[in-house]
């Protein structure tokens, strides 16, 4: 028995920036994106909101909508927790997990977020299953817990709003988007098998965001914010609409991420390596039994060296990073609707979760289909 994964969903924004779009704000070219990174576009959000992105992809993933993978349709009243991982939530109060729960009525379910950058849903998803295991039937002191059977885990970026749009390093990387699963126990299924999560001191502060707020959007009746532009007009104007988030604004150092790319890379490799090796120990998983590995989608280059270093072909590894860029913590939880709804993984197939980020934090998660 255990937790297992049953559905799955994604979304992103209506706007679709190529590589030759940048061309308007900093020197590069869509060649030398590609060749450095893997990626040829990304989303930007501009009149969706993290909420807005995230309830599309729970939506799916529920089986409520057409366009992800559900096993079965969910009513909401089956939801009993919400985890939300994201570095660029709508607003401070309430969470992100408050508003998709009060947007989606999961009047039964507890909802709070969870910050560990890139590989927040693997810790929001390990979060999920401890909490779940805790209050299974037969577990010593389960009848003093919140009795949790099924948990909706959501992954949600508009990480566009902290990209320097000056630095020609970092601004090619990243998107925006959102990507949900959802955990139900099963006393028939294994589920997930064993994680490993772990955080490394970044001395260096490598990767980092100053905390110095954009002013938020104000909130309806419904939870919901205004949405700041019309997206059809956006995408006739991008230069324009990019550009509005530059690194500099009123005289000060805007709100942007700031990366050391070799520092992050050095350890982003090491770091996938290890977090894959030491989460199939725990399960008990050898790595020939492994029929799909889901990444971080950060950059391919260091999907390649991982690949690499366990010795395994890159066509084990899910790769959506062409279209979407390095959308934080909703990268893995997209990539792995992805490959659902391209049929990559199958019932009974072993599957390794496994990502890195700020912090710096790493980590994974295996399960059986």
């Amino acid at each position: 028995m255990g937790s297992a994964l049953v559905g799955f969903g994604k979304a992103v924004p209506a706007l679709e920036v190529q590589n030759d779009d940048l061309k308007a704000l900093v020197d590069t070219n869509d060649e030398w994106i590609r060749t450095r990174t893997g990626i040829e576009s990304r989303h930007v959000a501009v009149g969706e909101s993290n909420a807005d992105l995230a309830e599309q992809a729970a939506r799916e993933a529920l089986g409520w909508v057409e366009g992800g993978f559900a096993e079965r349709c969910l009513e909401a009243g089956e939801i009993d927790l919400v985890v939300f991982a994201t570095i660029t939530p709508d607003t401070v109060v309430p969470s992100m997990a408050g508003l998709l729960r009060r947007r989606l009525g999961l009047e039964n379910a507890i909802a709070f977020d969870v910050n560990a950058a890139c590989t927040g849903f693997v810790y929001g998803l390990t979060v999920a299953e401890a909490l779940m295991a805790a209050s299974a039937p037969k577990t010593p002191g389960a009848a003093g817990r919140n009795p949790v059977r099924r948990a909706l885990v959501v992954g949600a970026e508009r990480l566009t709003r902290l990209t320097n749009w000056a630095d020609r390093n970092t601004c090619v990387l990243f998107g925006d988007g959102a990507g949900a699963a959802v955990l139900e126990w099963s006393d028939e299924r294994p589920g997930i098998l064993g994680s490993y999560i772990v955080n490394e001191d970044d001395v260096t502060n490598a990767l980092s965001c100053p905390a110095t707020y954009d002013a938020p959007q104000p909130l309806d009746a419904d939870g919901i914010a205004p949405a700041v532009a019309d997206t059809d007009a956006a995408a006739a104007q991008i230069a324009d609409e990019l550009a509005v988030r530059e690194a500099i604004e009123d005289g000060r150092p805007r709100q942007t991420i700031y990366m050391n790319g070799q520092k992050v890379f050095k350890f982003a490799a090491e770091a996938m390596t290890v977090a894959v090796n030491q989460a199939l120990d725990r399960a008990g998983i050898a790595l020939d039994e492994v029929a799909c590995i889901v990444p971080h989608q950060a950059n391919e280059r260091i999907i390649k060296y991982a690949a690499k270093k366990l010795d395994r072909p890159m066509d084990l590894f899910q790769l959506s990073i062409a279209h979407a860029g390095n959308t934080s913590a909703a990268s893995l939880p997209m990539a792995l609707a992805e490959a659902y709804t391209a049929g990559r993984i199958k019932p009974g197939d072993k599957v390794v979760l496994v990502a890195f980020g700020g912090g710096f934090t790493s980590g994974a998660v295996v399960y059986e289909a």
